[in-house]
């Protein structure tokens, strides 16, 4: 997973495991043995409650499949709108929050460039882009 940090008043982007030491298999319960896996290298145990193992929905795997990078293999945690040159966005949080502005462009992994107008002046604010939705507020 891509995640941003900030060392000595930068924004960096690292990465970093999205599930760590995690490994995800497909067993038919019963028929397979699972001692193979227990035995492998860097398997610290198995997910459990109680005697019941842990099971991820392919729903869920589904989904974290479609959020992986095909080159890298790298997942973003929160899928994005995708934002258009010009388009009219609404900031909800932040010291912006309720304000409207035009969507000028990415910056970086996980911020955004929004124009908005402050004291009469437009100026170009970089902000996260989670702070910033699609269409102007209702």
């Amino acid at each position: 997973m891509v995640h941003s940090v900030r060392r000595a008043g930068q924004w960096r982007e690292c990465v970093v495991p999205l599930f760590p030491r995690y490994l995800f298999l497909q067993l038919d319960e019963g028929r397979e043995a699972l001692s193979p896996v227990r035995s492998s290298l860097g398997v610290a145990g198995i997910v459990r409650f109680g005697a019941t193992y842990a099971i991820v929905s392919d729903g869920i795997i589904s989904e974290l499949r479609l959020r992986e990078d095909p080159e890298t293999g790298l997942h973003r945690l929160v899928k994005r709108p995708v934002l258009a040159r010009g388009a009219a966005v609404h900031v909800t949080t932040g010291p912006f929050a309720g304000l409207e502005g035009v969507f000028e462009r990415e910056a970086g992994c996980d911020r955004v460039v929004v124009l908005l107008n402050l004291l009469g002046q437009d100026a170009q604010v970089r902000v996260p882009a989670n702070f910033v939705l699609p269409g102007y507020a209702a």
